[in-house]
């Protein structure tokens, strides 16, 4: 394979900033949550759970991965600008078939995420073998292990249901076990983080960036249900609190926590560690948590005064209570302490959920947002004391 003639590389005497091409490539992404947290409501049982999160994971698999990319190639090449738009369209086939991705469209489902993963590593190694000869050994690496779970995702796509679960679960456990094993290949050797040089800054801003796409979708469901429904007092109330915890959450990430967390990553002492762990692993975790709070939304609004559900409990309760873990988590990788403020958080949402026995959802999505809000106010009173 001949290398790109001319070095398609970020500089990195300079900040990597986000581009336009990198936000129109999310765009995309908008769809495929949606589909997703649509899969999610349209299969509430455990069985339906586990495939909306192996749909989920092989997504967020897929534009993460990209993101690492982007943060070495410079998306104002011309080059580069068609790998994103092509990555789109597998993106868009990935997406349209989540519906019916366990059923008739299985392998529309993996064709898309197999092309979107082989065909952005083939040209990573095109743009990096004359330029980065250590990022060409590392992407060599990363090939071999996409290319296994590439052929497990097919394989599972030309499979009946049940069989396509089992080879579709470990194309994930493949996909997933590779950055933590450092892609080892015999012969090519381990990656270091060490030598995974990421502009943190520009790691971080593309993560929030999907948080945002989230949180939209939330915004979304809130809207389009609420213009659907007949408007009376508790469908007002629901929408209200459902905004309210929405709004909560985006402080809870976004204020300046994130900033800080953000100073904290760029100065670390193992920015590709941090990247991985943090932002790769982690902030797919605080994605699902937004999503599932989404789901839960529309099943708030359309019968606000009604008990819930197991499943709904599970999603208006287990996604915030995901989220705070996973914010917890990611603010810890980069400061002394788990915040006590989630561990207070934490504790209220264990007392709900016993309370959510005697419980409508509007009573419910009441708790959430006082539990995001105190932990809000805890977060604010400790660190006036810092």
């Amino acid at each position: 394979m001949h290398g790109a003639a001319a070095s398609l590389l970020r500089r990195r005497d300079e900040r990597a900033q986000v581009t336009q091409i990198e936000l129109f490539f999310d765009l995309i992404f908008v769809f495929a949550v949606t589909q997703i947290s649509e899969f999610l409501r349209a299969h509430m049982n455990g069985m339906g759970a586990f495939q909306a999160l192996m749909l989920f994971a092989a997504m967020w698999w897929g534009w993460v991965y990209t993101s690492w990319a982007t943060n070495w190639i410079d998306p104002e090449r011309r080059p580069v600008k068609l790998l994103l738009l092509g990555l789109m369209f597998c993106a868009l086939l990935l997406a349209a078939a989540v519906p019916e991705a366990f059923t008739t469209r299985g392998l529309a489902f993996a064709i898309g995420l197999s092309a979107m993963n082989l065909g952005r590593s083939v040209f990573m190694l095109w743009a990096l073998k004359r330029h980065d000869s250590v990022n060409y050994r590392n992407f060599q690496r990363i090939s071999v292990w996409l290319g296994a779970g590439a052929l497990l995702w097919l394989l599972g796509g030309l499979s009946p249901e049940p069989l396509r679960i089992f080879l579709w679960a470990i194309a994930l456990v493949v996909d997933f076990a590779g950055p933590v094993n450092g892609f080892y290949v015999p012969g090519l050797g381990r990656s270091a983080t060490q030598d995974w040089q990421v502009d943190a800054r520009h790691m971080a801003e593309r993560c929030a960036g999907f948080v945002l796409i989230a949180l939209g979708e939330s915004i979304t469901v809130i809207g389009a249900n609420f213009s659907s429904l007949h408007w009376h007092v508790p469908t007002a109330a629901a929408v209200t609190f459902a905004l309210l915890s929405a709004a909560a959450l985006w402080w809870i990430y976004f204020n300046d926590a994130a900033e800080r967390t953000a100073h904290a990553f760029a100065h670390a002492q193992d920015i590709g560690k941090i990247a991985r762990a943090a932002y790769t692993y982690v902030h797919g975790l605080l994605i699902a948590a937004i999503i599932a709070i989404a789901a839960g939304d529309a099943f708030l609004l359309e019968t606000p005064l009604q008990h819930a559900s197991a499943g709904q409990n599970l999603l208006l309760l287990g996604g915030p209570t995901a989220f705070l873990l996973g914010n917890g988590i990611f603010r810890r990788m980069l400061h002394p302490r788990f915040p006590l403020s989630h561990l207070y958080g934490l504790a209220l949402l264990v007392v709900l959920a016993v309370a959510s026995l005697w419980c409508s959802l509007l009573v419910l999505s009441f708790g959430v947002f006082i539990t995001l809000l105190a932990v809000i106010f805890i977060s604010n009173a400790l660190a006036s004391h810092l």
